[in-house]
């Protein structure tokens, strides 16, 4: 750090308002760190509040100057690290630029300040007769600039796809406080290197996203059949999967919850989930008409040619938000049974079934506690490792489940991460996927990009070993 943590601190309250500078370690903190319970943190010098894109320009100006890393940070709902602070940072929070600028249903495309939450966006563009369609499963409370730094994905990506595909463009601070505009406004355009798109993903390793112009589908989304698929093993329901997509069948949503966190929803939320099935698939069409129909019958005949004990077609709409409000939970419903280590490999359709068997044997060979939930229509599987709090032996079975698991899914032809994003916890997963050729091409693109190396440093492609 050039110069003393006094000069950086002095510098910043010459910058930023007293209210959206923080400095007690009380209240920074809650700011050190994401849901990723398995990766470390340090302990941030600053935490900085902005409330436009001047305080960002002006906080990374101080960074820049004095070698201090700057690490954003939208609703800490991330599960991988990627927004932990590091030790002597200042931490950009967005929560107070969380304005929705524009909506324009005639150009199909809003803009909007990163600490927009998602579901506030979606219901924003409701009321203008447009769609958003990304919806993370944390979407009542994640935010877009978050959802955009780790290229977020969701339940009805299998159909729609993932955040990547609605950026239109971006604002962001870079270098050394310089404020940029990438991207366009148009539905289409060409012009240069797709810097825009380089950005949706990078988890604030190239520089600090101010504000973000996303791409809207028109009108209201056609109202949407569920169809409910038990199981007695996570292969067979694997099965199913591989099925649909063999059909060439494409629900809007296509999801998978084992028994494990049928039970722990069930034991926080008595919602009897788990007293008729192992391994429950819920499948979504949301086509209208008589097509809508042909696709619903097509699941239900993929899911009973893969044994589906018990498949139907929900006659209740509560029934069916219920259902999906299940999976929803899952993931905090088994945050109370102890530290979670959350996986998000994603594999080709027709691995699904071999993958979910791979899962099954690494939780075998290591004794360790392994639930699933997954995007199954897409391949993007979460295995959730659990442990009992405190128990060390386990957590070190864990970790080496965790490995097998990303091996594996790099075996059948996968990918280490879907939609959560590399932050820590999957870093050397990330240098075996890309190899040391392409490695090196992310480095160069960072190093020009962020020559200081002062955003978020260490994520994504910092040395798997530290």
């Amino acid at each position: 750090m050039a110069g003393g943590t006094d000069e950086v601190l002095a510098a910043l309250r010459e910058r930023v308002p007293a209210g959206a500078l923080l400095t007690d370690p009380d209240s920074t903190g809650r700011y050190a760190h994401d849901e990723a319970e398995w990766a470390p943190f340090g302990k941030p010098l600053a935490v900085v509040r902005p409330d436009g894109t001047e305080q960002v320009a002006a906080v990374v100006r101080v960074c820049a100057e004095h070698g201090v890393p700057v690490v954003p940070r939208g609703a800490g709902t991330g599960l991988s690290g990627g927004a932990n602070a590091v030790d002597g940072c200042v931490v950009l929070s967005f929560e107070a630029m969380n304005s929705v600028l524009e909506i324009n249903p005639r150009e199909q495309l809003a803009v909007v300040q990163p600490g927009v939450v998602n579901d506030d966006l979606r219901a924003a563009c409701r009321e203008h007769g447009a769609w958003y369609p990304p919806d993370p499963a944390s979407s009542p409370w994640s935010t877009i600039g978050g959802n955009v730094g780790t290229n977020a994905g969701g339940v009805c990506c299998v159909k729609y796809g993932v955040t990547r595909d609605y950026v239109l463009g971006l604002e962001a601070v870079v270098g050394d406080g310089e404020v940029v505009r990438l991207g366009r406004r148009t539905a289409k355009g060409v012009a240069g290197y797709d810097l825009c798109g380089l950005f949706v993903g990078s988890e604030g390793t190239l520089g600090v996203i101010t504000e973000i112009t996303v791409k809207l589908l028109p009108g209201q989304r056609a109202p949407e059949r569920t169809v409910v698929g038990y199981f007695d093993s996570l292969v067979e329901a694997g099965e199913a999967v591989a099925a649909v997509a063999a059909a060439g069948i494409v629900p809007s949503a296509l999801e998978l919850l084992d028994r494990h966190c049928l039970e722990a929803v069930d034991a926080w939320k008595n919602m009897g989930l788990s007293a008729e099935a192992n391994v429950l698939l819920l499948g979504r069409c949301d086509t209208p008409g008589a097509a809508g129909e042909q696709e619903v019958d097509a699941l239900l005949r993929c899911f009973d040619q893969a044994g589906a004990t018990w498949s139907a077609r929900s006659t209740d709409e509560h029934e069916a938000d219920a259902l999906f409000a299940a999976r929803r939970l899952a993931y905090p419903a088994l945050e109370r049974l102890g530290p979670v280590l959350t996986e998000d490999v994603c594999v080709p359709r027709a691995a699904v079934p071999g993958m979910l068997a791979r899962i099954e044997a690494a939780a075998r060979r290591h004794d360790t506690l392994i639930a699933n939930i997954a995007h199954a229509g897409d391949g993007n599987l979460h295995p959730l490792i659990i442990t009992e709090p405190g128990d060390d032996a386990a957590r070190e079975r864990a970790q080496r489940a965790f490995d097998d698991i990303v091996a594996d899914a790099l075996a059948l032809g996968g990918t280490v991460t879907g939609e959560h994003g590399v932050g820590l916890l999957k870093r050397a997963g990330l240098h075996a996927e890309l190899g040391p050729a392409v490695v090196g091409m992310h480095h160069a693109v960072k190093d020009a990009l962020d020559p200081r190396g002062i955003f978020n440093p260490g994520k994504v492609f910092g040395d798997p070993a530290s």
